[in-house]
């Protein structure tokens, strides 16, 4: 399951009004299919998940598995805070082409480790795809531990995890402690240099929506012996301003500054405020994404 590594977009979903823009959901695919995207993530926190329906959702997933046809891997955020629907979903997505699912932690109930090993457990008994676990303490309200990582790692079908708790302490015994054949992603663009040096596989990243190749070419020199820090820490702006306010504002806002037009986000999210817009269209002038107009 390698080819769960490398760079993962974690892709945006735009809208048009209150409908899905497929077609420029179609130029995003040919856009990340052009420049070296490894792998693609879809309906996950960047795609506004929360906001779209189920039979939105089922649509997504077979347009993009259609649409991309096999040429890169599908992976589809299918959890949730209840482990019969994440289950139900998680099929619906199997039956629908997806390669991979991402499953993060139950949100808001808080479960204990043990419920969590259990739901793991119990989502994958129920599916045949395989499962990057996904940690996100900030969003979730509840950490997915070093040893429940371990007991999780030994299940057949799940094979990695998106680590996006920002404890590079706790990445580092994750990829001690889990076999070598187990991938460890990071879930924060800023750190994907520190998970590599410490033996990680890549990132499911925000900030390659924009930039993809360069990306993946950090990734694919780094994993080529060139250990070159600076080369990561110089996109640590751009970084920086796709979390000035809650992802994917900024993220959708650049993709607009580039000539994608996404649209706004989904209420309870807004648009990017005008201050913080003039702050990100420095950045992208600064990084020579859009012109000095």
């Amino acid at each position: 399951m390698k080819k769960f590594t490398g760079s993962g977009v974690a892709l945006v979903t735009p809208f048009k009004g209150s409908k899905i823009n497929y077609p420029v959901l179609q130029n995003l695919l040919d856009f990340h299919l052009e420049n070296e995207t490894d792998f693609l993530v879809i309906l996950g926190t960047t795609a506004e998940t929360p906001t779209l329906t189920l039979s939105e959702k089922k649509e997504i997933i077979s347009f993009v598995v259609n649409y991309v046809n096999k040429r890169i891997p599908i992976m589809v955020g299918t959890g949730s805070n209840d482990t019969k629907q994440t289950i139900s979903f998680s099929r619906t997505a199997q039956r629908l082409g997806a390669d991979a699912l991402l499953i993060v932690t139950p949100y808001y109930n808080k479960p204990t480790q043990n419920g969590l090993l259990a739901h793991y457990k119990a989502v994958a008994k129920s599916i045949n795809l395989p499962i990057m676990l996904y940690n996100v303490p900030s969003r979730t309200g509840v950490n997915l531990e070093v040893d429940t990582v371990k007991r999780l790692s030994k299940v057949k079908n799940i094979i990695g995890i998106k680590e996006a708790s920002g404890n590079l302490e706790q990445v580092k015994s994750i990829i001690e402690q889990t076999p070598e054949y187990f991938i460890v992603l990071s879930g924060n663009d800023d750190q994907v240099y520190d998970v590599l040096s410490l033996g990680g596989h890549g990132v499911i990243s925000v900030t390659a929506n924009i930039i993809p190749l360069s990306t993946s070419l950090l990734i694919q020199n780094f994993r080529a012996g060139i250990d070159n820090k600076e080369a990561f820490l110089k996109f640590n702006k751009l970084h920086d301003m796709m979390f000035v306010e809650s992802n994917p504002i900024p993220v959708k806002r650049a993709l607009e500054h580039l000539g994608f037009e996404v649209g706004k986000p989904r209420l309870p999210l807004t648009k990017l405020g005008a201050k913080n817009n003039r702050m990100l269209l420095k950045v992208l002038r600064d990084y020579k994404l859009v012109d000095n107009d």
